[in-house]
């Protein structure tokens, strides 16, 4: 029985697209939009290969209102949005800043508008721990709780801020809009997400990230100098107030994120609590060295690397405090680092053009007898 139906933006993509696997595997029905810009749409043939169920497909740009109103036109039982089309690369939002409210935050206001037309209101918002900024600069505030002052350092953190606002100044109107109407509040709710470094794959080995041009998160890029496609890592800088010198992050494995957003959707579809930010992370730092170490590991031979300054807008610890998402969405990070390391490999290896090839036969037979 399906007990929802979910438009999911940006669904191709890495953390779209396991979301959207986790969303038919809990019975809701999928309706995917996406502009294909950093993603392949054979991701949509691997997710029913592990399901047996394919999400609907629209090529379609976040930025492209009328596009987006005949996607709800067209499918008018969705009744929720899990909002992840974005540009996302910290570096180049520095290089590109335009760019990326053009996308980012035009891109939001374009759905919110298409949403409130077709009168969905819930939606599911893919933000980022880079909106927490240097979380140092504070007492206490590691691991970084959601009361946390934000202050993003970079345009990326800045756009992801933006939209958290415009989500929240958008729900609280529709709820005081509601009340003087003499109507019920409660359908109007937004569940922001800010999670922190995504990792791993799928364990059957058929679906993973799989970056177009240069990935620019350290896991992707410690794959491509595995498997020979880059010389080796850059560190970014060695001189942070870590134990190694380098920058600490919260990595979390991409299955528990996944459910993450669909715990998050179940809370507001059954709570109605408003407008509601959680932190979706595993609680425990890790620095790039142990990073290096622990993929190594899993590949079973050392990976080169060679330390380079730091890169603008990076800040030394970035890890989760995810009380809250234990709590209100009983909600917590299962995977380990280990696990998350030896996925990732077991994707990279065998699948080394990524979606632009087949997947491995034996993962394909291994995935039937396991059905």
């Amino acid at each position: 029985m399906v007990v929802g139906s979910v438009l999911v933006t940006g669904g191709t993509g890495y953390i779209g697209s396991f979301t959207a696997l986790a969303l038919l595997e809990a019975d809701y029905k999928v309706v995917i939009v996406d502009n294909l810009y950093n993603s392949s749409n054979e991701v949509l043939n691997r997710i029913e290969l592990i399901c047996g169920k394919k999400p609907e497909y629209y090529q379609c740009d976040i930025t492209d209102e009328k596009k987006l109103d005949e996607v709800f036109d067209k499918h008018p039982d969705i009744d929720n949005v899990i909002h992840f089309a974005a540009l996302k690369a910290v570096g180049e939002s520095g290089e590109i800043p335009l760019e990326y409210y053009r996308v980012n935050v035009y891109g939001t206001l374009c759905l919110l508008r298409s949403m409130q037309k077709h009168n969905v209101t819930n939606i599911v918002f893919s933000s980022s721990a880079t909106v927490y900024g240097d979380a140092t600069r504070f007492e206490n505030m590691i691991p970084i709780p959601e009361e946390c002052p934000l202050g993003p350092t970079n345009p990326y953190g800045n756009t992801k801020f933006t939209v958290e606002t415009m989500i929240t100044d958008h729900v609280n109107a529709e709820r005081t809009k509601a009340k003087k109407e003499g109507k019920s509040e409660e359908p109007f709710n937004a569940a922001l997400l800010r999670y922190f470094n995504p990792a791993g794959s799928h364990p059957s080995g058929i679906m993973g990230e799989d970056p177009q041009g240069v990935p620019y998160n350290l896991l992707p890029l410690l794959a491509q100098v595995a498997v020979g496609k880059r010389e080796k890592l850059l560190v970014f800088g060695d001189d942070y107030a870590s134990k190694d010198g380098t920058a600490i992050r919260d990595y979390i494995h991409i299955l528990d994120l996944a459910r993450g957003h669909t715990v998050a959707l179940d809370h507001l579809r059954a709570y109605h609590p408003g407008v509601r930010a959680w932190n979706l992370g595993t609680g425990k730092g890790s620095t790039v060295y142990e990073m290096i170490s622990a993929f190594s590991k899993a590949v079973g031979r050392e990976l080169p690397y060679e330390v380079v300054g730091r890169r603008a807008g990076d800040v030394l610890n970035l890890t989760a405090n995810p009380t809250r998402a234990n709590k209100e969405l009983g909600w917590k990070a299962e995977h380990t680092l280990e696990e998350a390391c030896a996925d990732l490999w077991r994707w990279t290896e065998n699948n080394p053009q990524g979606y632009r090839q087949e997947p491995p036969k034996e993962f394909l037979e291994k995935l039937k007898s396991s059905k």
